[in-house]
């Protein structure tokens, strides 16, 4: 699976989130892309990214970026965007679990590396369900 995100960066503002199966990823791209158009892809540097990256050269410019680590950070910027509520903010931050897959938010946090500031994740909290392949 893999985590993307859409981001306005002069907005500071997430767009779109989702987590797809890698077979997914180029057809999301290019339908960002219609709505109005790519600048820059962001690439982790894991495992797939060199095969991802020739394909993803004919959407935008790509830049490869570390993603180690961006997985436990991603935790913490879950319950950053969505703080706790009720009896779960009781639990200690390290005990509590984010529900979903947290791949999009580990691209965020790659993306915020990137620019060098935060950005705002509009209301209601996505739902990160990994979307099976078709």
């Amino acid at each position: 699976k893999c985590g993307l995100v859409l981001v306005d960066p002069d907005q500071r503002l997430v767009l779109d989130g989702v987590v797809l199966p890698p077979s997914r990823i180029t057809s999301q791209l290019k339908s960002w892309s219609k709505q109005g158009g790519l600048r820059l892809i962001l690439l982790g540097n894991g495992t797939s990214s060199e095969k991802l990256n020739l394909t993803l050269q004919r959407l935008a410019s790509v830049e490869i970026v570390e993603e180690r680590g961006t997985t436990l950070r991603a935790r913490e910027r879950y319950w950053q965007l969505w703080p706790a509520r009720g009896w779960r903010q009781l639990l200690p931050r390290g005990m509590r679990v984010p529900p979903g897959e947290l791949d999009a938010l580990a691209a965020l946090v790659m993306v915020e590396d990137h620019l060098g500031h935060r950005c705002r994740w509009p209301q209601p909290r996505p739902d990160f369900k990994s979307v099976p392949e078709p």
